[in-house]
Formats: C-alpha cells, sequence, structure tokens
C-alpha cells in the first residue's frame, strides 16, 4: 500500500505567511506605542501575541512535514520532508528503505494535534533494534489506520527470528 500527505500539507506555507504577517504587523504596532506622545508605558501584555505567534510557528514548523509510505514490494519505504522549501530543495529529510522480514516491531502514537510512527529495525551488526521516529501528523485517519495495518500484516507474515 502507499500513502502520502501532499495533498494534506499544501496548507503549511499559507499558514506560515500568515503568522509572519501577524508578528511583523504585532512588532509595527508595538513600535508605534512606544513612538506615541503620550504617557503609556508599553508593557509584557503587549508582546503576548508576538510569543503566541512564534510559539505557535515553531510547532507548524516542527509538525508540517510531508510523509510517505511504501509497502509494495519486498521492501518498506519511509520518509518525511519538509514542506515550505520542498519544491526547490530537499530538507529536514528522514528516509528509511529496508526489507520487510527486518521489521522488529513498530508504534504508533496518536495525540490529536501530533502523531508518530516509531519503527524497529533488525540490524545484523548492531544488537538490538534500530529506532526510526517519522511525523505523520497531517495523514488522514483512514490512511493512519490502513497503514497500521499494512504494517501489521508485514509483522504477521514474516517469520519469527529464534535464537
Amino acid at each position: 500500500m502507499r500513502f502520502t500527505n501532499k495533498n494534506e500539507v499544501k496548507i503549511i506555507p499559507s499558514i506560515y505567511i500568515v503568522l509572519v504577517a501577524v508578528f511583523v504587523t504585532n512588532i509595527f504596532v508595538n513600535i508605534e506605542i512606544m513612538a506615541s506622545d503620550t504617557e503609556q508605558e508599553i508593557s509584557f501584555s503587549h508582546f503576548i501575541p508576538n510569543i503566541v505567534t512564534l510559539l505557535l510557528g515553531l510547532y507548524v514548523h516542527r509538525i508540517g512535514q510531508a510523509f510517505d509510505f511504501d509497502s509494495d514490494g519486498e521492501t518498506l519505504n519511509f520518509k518525511n520532508n519538509g514542506v515550505f522549501l520542498s519544491k526547490f530543495m530537499e530538507y529536514r529529510v528522514k528516509k528509511a528503505e529496508f526489507p520487510k522480514r527486518k521489521l522488529g516491531k513498530f508504534k504508533f502514537v496518536d495525540f490529536g494535534i501530533y502523531s508518530a510512527l516509531t519503527i524497529y529495525i533488525r540490524s545484523r551488526r548492531k544488537k538490538g533494534y534500530r529506532k526510526y521516529t517519522f511525523n505523520t501528523t497531517f495523514l488522514t485517519r483512514k490512511k493512519k489506520r490502513g497503514m497500521v495495518d499494512s504494517l501489521n500484516k508485514v509483522l504477521e507474515t514474516t517469520p519469527k527470528v529464534t535464537a
């Protein structure tokens, strides 16, 4: 099965632009308040909108990633990529491509405003598992369910390693 969230993450650049516009507008408002002739002092409450906008911008930057999943064929492919500059270059790229037999286990967490898939891959060189975490926040609920079902099917069909 193939899953991607390219259509869902198209809104992220628009959100960036709105957040930057709100941030810059509030800075100019604060400058005007400081430059006015009235005796009104600028207080911390004037900076609260900028702080909230900055925190929202960091949150959107953290979760605004494209996710691709492919379980067709002999391998499993996972890929996270940044959204804002993705048409020009790949940045914030996290990839994992490995045979299905190496999938040890996986864990999927969904908190509503953030969801992530953690996969554990068996390695011959290293004892234990190798861990990769992928951001799946902008994947639809139906795609998330389908991905979990597909990974469960892969785990059921792979033979267990006995040592």
